[in-house]
């Protein structure tokens, strides 16, 4: 097994949203906001190289949506997941497995592509992994969250059958087993991957960032903002306990970082890459 990080780019979301009641007199030192309080994100996914497969988890934000919807998020950079899998000698057509945290526009707009008038899955040979509750949700969305589920993101990937259901718990390829947490969004799933005696976990949206491990740091994005401070706090004693390793989807630069338990709770200890932890 090996494992990559795959960069797809930056783009920006406003910093009260993101730090929720944290104030901004606090969080603009953890990342300074432009004139228009927005701040600059990762679009971070990885590559999992495991026997014969090789696994995708996230695939970022895409490029088929219009010039309107661009302009909201400024996405910038020289980035993008087609250049980052290149860079590994890897084209979309290698991927065998999709595995989608949950179903945002910033987590899976690389799913589906435009070809002309014409929506299709972006890696052919590739099973897409959700779960029942989680696809429920997005294709039947509450209104608070429904600007994040995108159709042309979604349903393109059940009307090719390349889509598979797993459940809390399942180990769907060898060494890599999911954990899922509902206060971001229900069912939001994390890939748990075993490797060199160590354990990575893919927190995705529970934690976006090193930034917001301190439990009252949520974003206003949550659904259930309490249930993610709980599954936070129970999530974090295991990680400190075991020493697992943390990857972070969206911090703009923080790629991985260990726990520790201190006085005033469980705090950022070690940060590092995948390829300065594991040498290569």
């Amino acid at each position: 097994m090996k494992l990559h990080t795959i960069e797809t780019g930056r783009f920006k979301l406003d910093g009260g949203a993101m730090f929720g009641v944290v104030p901004k007199s606090i969080w603009e030192s953890l990342n300074p906001a432009d004139a228009n309080n927005m701040c600059t994100w990762a679009l971070r996914c990885l590559l999992v190289e495991t026997g014969n497969k090789l696994v995708l988890i996230d695939n970022g934000i895409g490029n088929k949506q219009d010039a309107k919807f661009f302009s909201y998020y400024y996405l910038h950079g020289d980035d993008s997941l087609e250049k980052s899998l290149r860079k590994l000698g890897y084209h979309a057509d290698d991927i065998t497995d999709v595995i989608l945290t949950h179903l945002h526009f910033d987590h899976c707009g690389g799913s589906v592509v435009r070809n002309n008038d014409k929506l299709e899955t972006a890696f052919k040979n590739a099973t897409y992994w959700s779960n029942e509750k989680h696809w429920l949700t997005a294709t039947q969305p509450n209104a608070r969250e429904k600007a994040s589920f995108l159709k042309d993101n979604i349903l393109p990937i059940a009307e090719s059958g390349q889509l598979k259901y797993a459940v809390d718990g399942q180990e769907i390829i060898p060494d890599i087993s999911l954990m899922m947490s509902n206060g971001h969004t229900e069912g939001m799933m994390h890939p748990i991957i075993n490797y060199k005696n160590k354990t990575v976990v893919y927190v995705a949206d529970m934690i976006p960032s090193s930034h917001h491990i301190p439990l009252p740091y949520v974003m206003a994005y949550d659904m259930q903002p309490l249930v993610t401070m709980t599954e936070k706090q129970q999530f974090l004693s295991q990680a400190a306990a075991n020493n697992y390793i943390l990857y972070f989807e969206h911090d703009p630069d923080v790629v991985c970082c260990t726990v520790k338990v201190t006085e005033r709770g469980v705090k950022k200890d070690e940060t590092f890459t995948l390829e300065s932890y594991f040498g290569y």
